[in-house]
Order: structure tokens, then C-alpha cells, then sequence
């Protein structure tokens, strides 16, 4: 199934074409956005011979367009913003400069630029002067200066100060609850280091592994010893019925009475 159609502009579609363009797109884009909207249609030679005299006004609607933006591009070269936000003592904002803050103050100021054009590299959200580019065409670039300003005056420095000293203090504070510790070298009443104690000797896992399998050896010598004990008595306790010899006689008195 093909997933792409070519399709005659009927108006002028930005980023895409003029009026009498035969354009290659997207079949959703154009099922959702340009059908509906009427600003494309199927491509006929007729069609295209009809859109013949629209586009050459468009042609020239173009060109003044690009001859103003280049205009443009020149007056933006070096101008400087000033925005005043609201942020905290150390110059942090509490909202990031958007797109559309910068566009609406170029307007103020005389420049058509819309939100689109501006390009911010990476968030803005101190108090500081940053340099954001204006892009109104591919080859067109434009660098403006952005002095964020506070709405009240700071002061960073002794910001930076008060937090040193605050991390002087406690470091000071935590040295100072330390209990004194006497040592050989300083005496009593003196900081000293604290001197783990040495770990005792291990004994050797060798003379324990002997140790232990001769123990077991002698208690299971013992337990034989004693086996064998209770089999000589259990043997010796049997009654006499028990041997073969008795069974012999019983066999042949049993046959002797049949017999008679």
C-alpha cells in the first residue's frame, strides 16, 4: 500500500509550496490537513494551466516576502531585550524565558518576528545576559542580545558570603562537640586519634581441621567397640531352639510319629 501522494497546491502551504506546486506528501497529511482545508487537489493538466495566472501573483508575494525578511534579518542584527522577572535572592527565576516573551517584546519594539523564529539554545532561567538567535529562513540568522533583569535589586555576592560563613559555623560547631580524648604522646585534655584495638591472632585452620577429625575418629572407634559388644551379647542371648541342630531334631521327631 503506498504511503505517499502527489497532490496540486491550490493556495500557498508554508514549508511545503506556492499555488501550481505538484508536491509529494504524506497521505494522512494530506487526508487530514490539506483536502479539508482546500488547499490541495488531484494534479491534471488542466488544473495546472488553470492556476497558471494565480501563481505568478504568488511568485511575486514571495518575493517581496524574502526581500522583507532580509530587511528584517539586518535591523535584528545586535538589538538588545530587556526583560524584568521575578526570581529569588540568588537570581534564580521563577519561571524559565519562553519563546513568545521574546517575540511579543520584538514586536513592542517594531520587529515582526514571530514565536517560531526565535531559537533558544538552552533554558533561560537566571538573571544574566544570554544571546538568542533569530532564524526567518534557512539562510537567514539574526543575534540578538537578552539582558534578563531582576524586578528587585540583588545582591548575589553577599548572598555567597552569608552562606560560606553559615558553613563555616557549623563545621566550627561539629569540631567543637567532640569529647577530648587522652593519648600516650599528648596527654589528658588533648584531641587525639582514636586508636582501634589490634585484632587477636587467628588460629591456624590446619591444626583445627586435625584436631577435630581425630576426635571423631576416636568416638566413632568407640561406638563400634560398643556395636559390636551388643551383637556378641544379642548372639550369645538366642535360645537353643534357634540352631540348626535342634531343628534337625524336631524334623525327624515330627516324621517318626507320622510314621506310626
Amino acid at each position: 500500500m503506498p504511503t505517499n501522494v502527489k497532490l496540486l497546491l491550490t493556495d500557498n502551504v508554508e514549508a511545503l509550496g506556492i499555488v501550481g506546486d505538484v508536491v509529494n506528501v504524506r497521505i494522512g497529511y494530506a487526508r487530514n490537513y490539506l483536502l479539508p482545508r482546500n488547499l490541495a487537489t488531484q494534479p491534471s493538466e488542466e488544473k495546472i494551466k488553470a492556476l497558471a495566472a494565480k501563481r505568478v501573483e504568488a511568485e511575486k508575494l514571495v518575493a517581496a516576502q524574502r526581500k522583507a525578511r532580509e530587511e528584517l534579518t539586518g535591523k535584528l542584527q545586535g538589538v538588545e531585550v530587556k526583560l524584568v522577572k521575578p526570581c529569588n535572592d540568588q537570581g534564580i527565576l521563577y519561571g524559565a524565558i519562553t519563546q513568545q516573551e521574546i517575540a511579543s517584546e520584538l514586536n513592542k519594539m517594531g520587529h515582526g518576528v514571530k514565536p517560531r523564529d526565535v531559537r533558544i539554545n538552552q533554558a533561560i532561567k537566571r538573571v544574566d545576559h544570554y544571546d538568542v538567535h533569530i532564524r526567518l529562513d534557512n539562510d537567514l540568522d539574526a543575534t540578538i542580545k537578552l539582558h534578563v533583569d531582576a524586578d528587585r535589586p540583588l545582591d548575589i555576592k553577599k548572598a555567597g558570603d552569608t552562606s560560606e560563613e553559615g558553613a563555616v559555623a557549623a563545621s566550627s560547631s561539629s569540631n567543637s562537640s567532640l569529647s577530648p580524648i587522652a593519648t600516650e604522646s599528648e596527654g589528658k585534655g588533648t584531641f587525639g586519634v582514636i586508636k582501634r584495638p589490634e585484632p587477636k591472632p587467628k588460629k591456624e585452620r590446619g591444626e583445627r581441621g586435625e584436631r577435630g577429625e581425630r576426635g571423631e575418629r576416636g568416638e566413632r572407634g568407640e561406638r563400634g567397640d560398643k556395636g559390636g559388644e551388643k551383637g556378641a551379647e544379642k548372639s550369645d542371648a538366642k535360645p537353643a531352639e534357634d540352631k540348626p541342630e535342634a531343628k534337625a531334631d524336631k524334623k525327624a521327631e515330627k516324621k517318626a510319629a507320622k510314621s506310626k
